[in-house]
């Protein structure tokens, strides 16, 4: 779809009719078990799945896999030091960091364990460079180590900071190729993939999920008057909702599904910048990971290095106060909250 395209469905604002009204006429089909969407999630729970012996179908809106926010990041492999202590985002972080660089390792896939150093540029924020300090001891990262101005500019001479924090096990990967292993395995294993293949809704029927599929064409071609067409009513026992930005969305349009166990979802878009300067790629001005004290919504306007050399800025924070269901359904939420991968800008 082109940007003119997306712009007009965003600027309709209609939402998709409620799915009784299309329902019944729709042929159905069992499955053993349904992922949606096939970003870096839900290739995993597809590799997974599929290597336990389940029959895994994964669905994506886009022509491919990883279009969305898992193609548009900063590929970074965090530590695990910014969440809350006793978490799960801290337990899995940590986890999941040594089980990503031990896989990235046997499969070889293009990965590097620079480090980070998260930086406190006024003595307002060494409290808060404590706080993350003592945050990630408890939450088990290795290695922690706090430095003074002088240490950090030793290691990082285009710094300026008055105290920094030390994260060794932070790192960098081929979010691509770490995709492409996952999507492989879990062909090999018996997965199926479907493409430009949108899941728009859902009910339940007594015990049983029953997802509301229809083309992504078909969807990208309603008027928003007509009613919408389905292609097909998937009954899977079990369902894995990995759609991203649109995981929200869709979970509401789930018929007969609790909604008070949906969490609210809050879009924001960010933008990366680029160091175009032609010998950035070959002497970078840093050879770590350079990140400020979070803010609000985010963890600040950050330096990241790709495993070319190249540097990136980035991303800012602006909010979105809405988005469309389709442009939800269409994966066109990267669109509005990582605009960077279509529009990058260069400093000199």
């Amino acid at each position: 779809m082109l940007k003119r395209d997306v712009v007009r469905v965003i600027k309709r604002r209609f939402h998709l009719p409620k799915p009784s009204e299309t329902w019944r006429n729709a042929p159905k089909e069992k499955a053993e078990c349904v992922v949606i969407g096939a970003g870096i999630v839900g290739l995993a729970v597809a590799r997974e799945l599929s290597l336990k012996g389940k029959e895994v179908l994964v669905l994506d809106s886009a022509p491919t896999f990883g279009t969305a926010t898992s193609s548009r990041n900063s590929e970074v492999i965090h530590a695990g030091i910014y969440y809350p202590s006793n978490s799960l985002k801290a337990r899995f972080c940590v986890r999941g960091r040594k089980l990503l660089y031990h896989y990235c390792s046997q499969r070889g896939i293009p990965h590097n364990q620079i480090g980070k150093l998260i930086v406190a540029t006024g003595t307002s924020e060494i409290p808060k460079l404590n706080q993350l300090f003592n945050r990630g001891i408890q939450n088990g990262v290795e290695n922690l180590r706090m430095l003074d101005a002088s240490e950090a500019i030793k290691m990082e001479p285009e710094l300026h900071c008055v105290k920094a924090l030390l994260s060794p096990a932070s790192g960098i990967l081929d979010s691509h190729s770490l995709m492409l292993s996952l999507v492989g395995e879990a062909e090999t294993n018996g997965a199926t993939f479907s493409y430009n293949t949108a899941v728009i809704g859902g009910h339940l029927e007594g015990n049983q999920m029953v997802l509301h599929v229809c083309e992504t064409k078909t969807l990208t071609n309603w008027d928003g008057n007509t009613p919408l067409q389905l292609d097909l009513l998937l009954m899977p026992k079990i369902v894995v909702n990995s759609s991203g930005l649109s995981a929200p969305t869709l979970a509401k349009r789930f018929h007969g599904l609790n909604t008070a166990i949906i969490p609210p979802a809050y879009y924001a878009r960010g933008s990366y910048f680029i160091l175009s300067n032609a010998n950035s790629t070959r002497h970078p001005p840093f050879k770590h990971l350079i990140y400020p004290v979070p803010e609000e919504g985010g963890l600040g306007v950050h330096v990241t290095l790709d495993l070319d050399g190249q540097l990136k800025f980035g991303p800012d924070v602006e909010w979105i106060p809405h988005v469309p269901d389709t442009t939800n359904f269409l994966n066109k939420c990267d669109y509005l909250s990582f605009e960077s991968s279509s529009r990058r800008r260069h400093f000199p």
